[in-house]
């Protein structure tokens, strides 16, 4: 058996795994990146290809190192095709947004994370967890290339993706760390990535349309005119779809991809629910998917991957300086992702579960009816502001979807209530208990609001 040990191992070399990487490296600490992809084939993973905030992404890896993997700038809206309601509601996007070539974006913050300074070994699946007598995770087991190795480390940090097997694995269970994790939480996903001869006319926005369950949608978004990345997902909460003929039932439906070529095929799970309570134990912080860091209404996961691996990244150089690799002494991170988009997700979170217990045809009349701007907040910020004569208009345009419109509003105080909640994450372990009770009844609220079963 073969064994190494560095100051941190990042296990996935995803978008939270290479910035956390990559931090950490630039501060001069050994770092080890072990994916389980050959390095041809790392960075190449399923995902949507649309890129938020990227003006703002950390500085660990420079945005000058991905911006050759943005191949659609002018993207500045979504489009809602609602065929139930034979209409098109187009909503603006806050921010920079771009389509990216996902492939050519993973291969260049592996590259960066490497320039920082980390190490990267590839084909080695991780299989074990490697704890000490008192809890605390002080590595990994698995194997390379097919022969048995172990890191061993002062902080080994998940980056392992939805449903991780570090999770299972370890023994958490003395932990603060989120362990109320299920599959019904996620969302099965599959794309291709489709060429077309002649250039779509929504170039500069990303189509979504639903299926015939609410749980369940496609999208299209443009990486160029004529290079689509089309794609179908659904909650895991429902009867299992046949992802990839129902997406080749639309196309076939849809005239502009007569006689397209399909690229690249790919399937994958995401998180589609609230971040977890808490992402840390003794020797052990996980990051981005691995967590519960994406959009629950929207899937997007990169830009709050990159900086939860930012802030892991900090936590672990300030807790090996200290010689102190805490549950409390990693605490902070939890605390800054809560208040950069944590609070957000879990807000936009009751959306989601609403979506669970709304049908599908009433869902689309509701959002046929609200004003773009008014459903980009719900998206994107968790919340929105709708005043009384707003909600007489929507109610007018909504003829027979009263009792959804209610629900719809209700659902809105309770999101509010939980983001209110959220933005007075405790400071330290020992309030955490109290606060996560609270939580839960604001969550029997929700559900009571919604008439959705329990999700968590």
């Amino acid at each position: 058996m073969t064994s190494h040990e560095r100051d941190v191992v990042v296990v996935g070399a995803g978008t939270a795994g290479c910035y956390a990487a990559a931090t950490t490296a630039s501060e001069g600490y050994e770092v080890v990146v072990v994916e389980r992809k050959p390095e041809e084939e790392a960075g190449h993973i399923a995902c949507g290809d649309a890129l938020k905030g990227a003006d703002a992404f950390p500085e660990a890896i420079p945005k000058s190192k991905l911006e050759p993997a943005f191949t659609n700038t002018g993207v500045d809206h979504g489009r809602f095709e609602i065929p139930q309601e034979d209409t098109v509601l187009e909503i603006p996007v806050p921010g920079e947004l771009a389509v990216i070539d996902r492939r050519e974006y993973g291969r260049r913050i592996i590259e960066g994370a490497a320039e920082a300074g980390a190490e990267f070994h590839y084909d080695t699946v991780v299989q074990d967890v490697l704890q000490a007598d008192d809890g605390r995770v002080t590595g990994v087991r698995g194997k390379r290339e097919g022969n048995a190795v172990t890191y061993e480390a002062d902080l080994v940090i998940d980056g392992a993706g939805a449903l991780s097997i570090l999770q299972d694995e370890a023994d958490l269970g003395d932990a603060t760390f989120d362990t109320n994790v299920d599959y019904s939480q996620f969302c099965s996903a599959y794309r291709e990535i489709v060429h077309v001869d002649d250039p779509v006319a929504w170039d500069d926005a990303l189509v979504f349309k639903p299926t015939e369950r609410a749980a369940g949608y496609l999208w299209y978004f443009p990486r160029t005119d004529t290079e689509i990345n089309a794609g179908l997902g659904f909650q895991m909460t429902e009867e299992p779809m046949q992802l990839v003929d129902d997406l080749k039932k639309d196309l076939r439906n849809r005239e502009e991809f007569r006689g397209a070529e399909v690229a690249d095929k790919l399937g994958a799970a995401l998180p589609t629910r609230r971040p977890y309570d808490s992402a840390v134990a003794p020797g052990f912080v996980a990051v981005g998917d691995a967590a519960g860091h994406v959009n629950p209404t929207t899937g997007g996961g990169i830009a709050g991957a990159a900086y939860a691996g930012k802030y892991a990244g900090e936590a672990a150089v300030g807790a090996i300086e200290d010689g102190d690799v805490s549950e409390a002494n990693l605490w902070e991170y939890n605390e800054r992702v809560m208040d950069h988009f944590g609070a957000r997700y879990a807000g936009l979170d009751v959306y989601n579960v609403l979506s669970t217990a709304v049908d599908v045809d009433d869902l689309m009349g509701l959002l046929a009816a609200l004003p773009g701007d008014k459903l980009a907040e719900a998206l994107y910020s968790g919340s929105t502001s709708i005043s009384w004569s707003l909600k007489l208009r929507t109610a007018l345009k909504s003829l027979g979807y009263y009792d959804v419109i209610w629900t719809f509003y209700r659902t809105k105080q309770r999101a509010d209530d939980i983001i209110e909640h959220y933005e007075r994450y405790p400071s330290k372990p020992g309030a955490f208990e109290a606060w996560r009770d609270h939580r839960d009844d604001l969550m029997d609220a929700v559900y009571e609001a919604t008439g959705a079963e329990p999700k968590y």
